[in-house]
C-alpha cells in the first residue's frame, strides 16, 4: 500500500511539540511498517529518515503550500490514503487520517491572537469533520472532539505519542556544570521548557514564584536563592513576560536563555531542582516525559491532557492558582522523600510512551481507511 505523509513539519529545523510528532512519528512508521510504501511530502529538504521504503516529495511552494500545491499533488498523483500529522487536511484530498493534538484555543481564546485562533478553529473543525479518521494525543483530546465538533466517538482514535528513549538522565556534574554555563544559569534552579507564549501560562509561573518566599520555612540555604529558568523560543506576547520580571522586580533571578539545543536538554532537565509546566491546556505535554526520563521531579496544570500524561508522577495544581502554585513549589523544594518518590514514579511513567506503539496505533487506522 502506498501512504502519503505530509512531512512538512518533520522538515522544520527547528522543533515545537507538533514538529517533534511528526518527526519521531514518521521514523517510527517507516520502521514498523517494511511491507508498505511511502511517500513524505515537504516544502523544504527533509532529513534522511534511514529506510528504503520512502521516498521524499520535496516541492517548494511560496505561500498556502498545504492547500495549494499539497492539494495540487493529491489530485494529480493521488497515494491510497493520506496522514496528515497536524490538523490541517488539504482542500483536494483522498481518504485522509489526520491528528488533532488540542482543542485549547476553544478554552482560552485569550492566549492565541484573534486571527490565529480563527484560522485554527476553522481548519481544525474543517479537517475532523472530512477526515476518514481522526487521531487524538490523549483522551481529553477525544473528548473535546466529540464535546465541541459533534465528531462521533467511533471516529477517533487515541494514540498517545511516544518518549524519546535517547533522552537519559545525565550523572556527571561537571556536564550539568557545562550546560549551566552555557545558558548563564548559576546555583540551583526551577525550569520551564517551551515556547514562551501566553498559553503556558508564564506569567502566573512568574508571580508564583514571585511569591515563594513566603512559602517557605525550612529549606535549605543553598536553595532559598533558586533561580527560575524559563527556556524556549520568543512567542507571541513574550514581551509581557519580560515586563511582568521587571515589574516584580525579578531581574537576575528569572533567567531567560532562548531556545535549548536538542543536545543540551537533558543536561539542563537533570540539573533542574523541577520542572514546573503549568500550561493553560496541552493536547500531550512532551517536557513532562521528558523532565521523568531524566529523573526530574515535575509540578504540572491539573487540567486537560496533562493528569493523562503525568499519572501518579507530578504534583498536579490549578494553572489559574497563583497560591496553589506556590505552594507545590514550596512543598517539593522542601520535603526530598517527595522529589525521590517522584523520580521513581516518573521513570516508570514515561516508560508508558513509545513511539513504536503510536505507530502501530496509527498504521491500523491507515490500513483500515485505505480499505473503507
Amino acid at each position: 500500500m502506498l501512504i502519503g505523509i505530509d512531512a512538512s513539519r518533520a522538515a522544520r529545523a527547528e522543533r515545537t511539540g507538533t514538529e517533534a510528532y511528526s518527526l519521531h512519528l514518521t521514523r517510527a512508521m517507516l520502521s514498523a511498517a517494511p511491507q508498505h510504501r511511502f511517500r513524505l511530502y515537504a516544502d523544504r529538504t527533509l532529513a534522511e529518515f534511514g529506510t528504503s521504503n520512502a521516498t521524499p516529495r520535496v516541492m517548494p511552494f511560496p505561500r498556502l503550500w498545504t492547500h495549494a500545491r499539497l492539494a495540487a499533488e493529491m489530485l494529480l498523483h493521488p497515494p491510497e490514503v493520506l496522514f496528515v500529522p497536524a490538523h490541517v487536511v488539504p482542500l483536494i484530498h483522498p481518504r485522509t487520517v489526520v491528528t488533532v493534538h488540542d482543542l485549547g484555543y476553544l478554552y482560552f481564546p485569550q492566549a492565541h491572537p484573534t486571527l490565529s485562533r480563527m484560522y485554527l478553529d476553522l481548519s481544525t473543525r474543517w479537517s475532523a469533520r472530512v477526515a476518514a479518521h481522526v487521531i487524538a494525543d490523549s483522551q481529553a483530546t477525544r473528548d473535546d472532539l466529540v464535546c465541541h465538533y459533534g465528531l462521533s466517538p467511533d471516529k477517533i482514535t487515541v494514540a498517545y505519542p511516544g518518549r524519546d528513549e535517547s533522552l537519559r538522565r545525565v550523572d556527571d556534574p561537571s556536564s550539568i556544570e557545562v550546560t549551566r554555563q552555557r545558558y548563564s544559569i548559576t546555583g540551583e534552579y526551577l525550569l520551564y521548557i517551551g515556547t514562551l507564549q501566553p498559553r503556558k501560562n508564564l506569567l502566573r509561573l512568574v508571580q508564583a514564584y514571585s511569591n515563594l518566599k513566603s512559602q517557605i520555612s525550612n529549606l535549605k540555604s543553598q536553595v532559598s536563592n533558586l533561580k527560575l529558568v524559563l527556556a524556549g523560543s520568543q512567542g507571541w506576547l513574550y514581551d509581557e513576560i519580560l515586563a511582568e520580571v521587571k515589574r516584580l522586580g525579578l531581574e537576575g533571578r528569572v533567567v531567560l536563555p532562548g531556545r535549548v539545543a536538542d543536545e543540551d536538554k537533558a543536561a539542563l532537565l537533570s540539573g533542574a531542582m523541577a520542572l514546573v509546566h503549568p500550561s493553560l491546556y496541552e493536547g500531550f505535554g512532551f517536557p513532562v516525559v521528558e523532565a521523568m526520563q531524566c529523573g526530574t521531579p515535575v509540578i504540572c496544570s491539573s487540567t486537560s491532557s496533562l493528569p493523562e500524561v503525568a499519572g501518579d508522577a507530578a504534583l498536579l495544581v490549578d494553572p489559574l492558582d497563583v497560591d496553589a502554585l506556590a505552594q507545590a513549589m514550596a512543598h517539593l523544594l522542601g520535603d526530598a522523600d517527595l522529589r525521590r518518590t517522584l523520580v521513581e514514579r516518573g521513570y516508570v511513567q514515561a516508560q508508558k510512551f513509545s513511539w513504536l506503539s503510536c505507530a502501530t496505533t496509527v498504521l491500523s487506522v491507515l490500513e483500515a481507511a485505505a480499505c473503507s
